[in-house]
């Protein structure tokens, strides 16, 4: 008898996400110009259509949450249907980045820490050389006020999350690689910073550095988790502690101040001028900062969302015996069968009784 070895395929993995093999990188590229081109195509619809509602129905101090929340609604359309035309079968959320996780609120959380205590850190500064200027109003409007400018920051930054990170950005990523994306989102939010309108005296080298550095913080929170949360958390708790909480102005925006009005009065790479802290040099220090501590936080994310699943595979390997083997079955088999009558028998003993003493009387 001869035994071959035999080997079976190894098994295949088991079936990922739907979503389709990725397109050639022009088409990618392509998607994430248009994503961006529709953003602020989006940016100038939202806000003309808001004032027109303005006008006609008089919306007063909801005009900001009007407008972001056009803003929103037209960005998804938008997204969803660059997405129709990719024919991405992977759901929505996903394809805009916001996954259904388990820890989808803890990494909201982290950011919010890490975009307040940046937020914190660029202030403290300011009140030690005593060069802010502080008023409060406690009117019952304030209160109306800081939760329409809450909210509105919550929906301004979730669409400014999704047209660049959530969707653009993962594009671009396919097209490109995650370095090189990186670098083009930053060398694209310093073009604009660079072509945004500022008063006079503010520092735009260091507003546009700024700018560059938050880039490149906001691309780390979404290589790190490929997901929106924890950037939507850091960007979010950024503007709202600059705006609402301490009452700055939010690069150069100082209307979503309501309960508390801060006036910098100080030196620029302090203060940033009017432009506010967004301009400011010790911030550059402080965002650099924050990418090891960023890093160090989302250990457990990155190694949960960004790495590919562990798939066991094995080998169905049958060795052949030695032919040494071989030859021996062979020989036994050929043999002739032994005669029961020639082979020795072996009895069990036969037990004895053990000798029983007994002591005399």
């Amino acid at each position: 008898m001869q035994t071959t070895s035999t080997s079976a395929a190894p098994p295949l993995p088991p079936p990922g996400p739907a979503r389709p093999l990725p397109g050639p990188r022009l088409l990618e590229f392509a998607l994430f110009v248009a994503a961006i081109l529709w953003y602020l195509c989006a940016q100038a619809l939202s806000a003309s259509a808001a004032g027109v509602l303005d006008m006609r129905f008089d919306l007063g101090d909801a005009r900001p949450l009007v407008e972001a929340s056009l803003l929103l609604f037209l960005l998804v359309c938008g997204l969803a249907l660059l997405r129709a035309i990719e024919r991405r079968r992977a759901p929505l959320r996903q394809t805009l980045g916001l996954p259904r996780r388990a820890t989808s609120r803890e990494e909201w959380a982290t950011g919010a820490a890490i975009g307040w205590g940046l937020a914190v850190a660029v202030v403290l500064p300011m009140a030690l050389a005593r060069t802010l200027n502080v008023q409060l109003w406690t009117a019952p409007r304030a209160f109306t006020l800081l939760a329409l400018g809450l909210l509105t920051l919550a929906i301004a930054t979730l669409a400014h999350a999704l047209a660049l990170y959530g969707y653009g950005f993962q594009r671009l990523i396919e097209a490109t690689g995650p370095v090189r994306a990186t670098m083009i989102l930053m060398l694209l939010t310093a073009v604009r910073a660079a072509f945004t309108p500022t008063a006079y005296g503010t520092p735009d080298g260091t507003r546009i550095m700024v700018a560059m550095l938050a880039a490149l913080l906001l691309s780390l929170c979404w290589l790190r988790t490929h997901g929106l949360w924890l950037l939507w958390g850091l960007n979010f708790a950024w503007a709202a502690s600059i705006a609402v909480l301490f009452g700055l102005p939010l690069g150069g925006d100082n209307s979503l101040s309501s309960i508390v009005d801060t006036r910098a009065y100080g030196p620029a790479w302090l203060t940033g001028g009017e432009y506010g802290p967004a301009a400011a040099a010790f911030l550059i220090l402080l965002l650099l900062a924050a990418i090891p501590i960023l890093v160090r936080a989302t250990s457990d994310y990155a190694w949960s969302y960004t790495h590919p699943p562990l798939i066991p595979r094995c080998y169905d390997v049958t060795l052949a015996p030695p032919a040494a083997h071989v030859a021996m079955e062979q020989a036994a088999e050929s043999a002739q069968p032994v005669n029961p009558a020639s082979l020795v028998q072996i009895l069990p003993s036969t037990p004895q009784n053990p000798i029983v003493r007994t002591s005399p009387e």
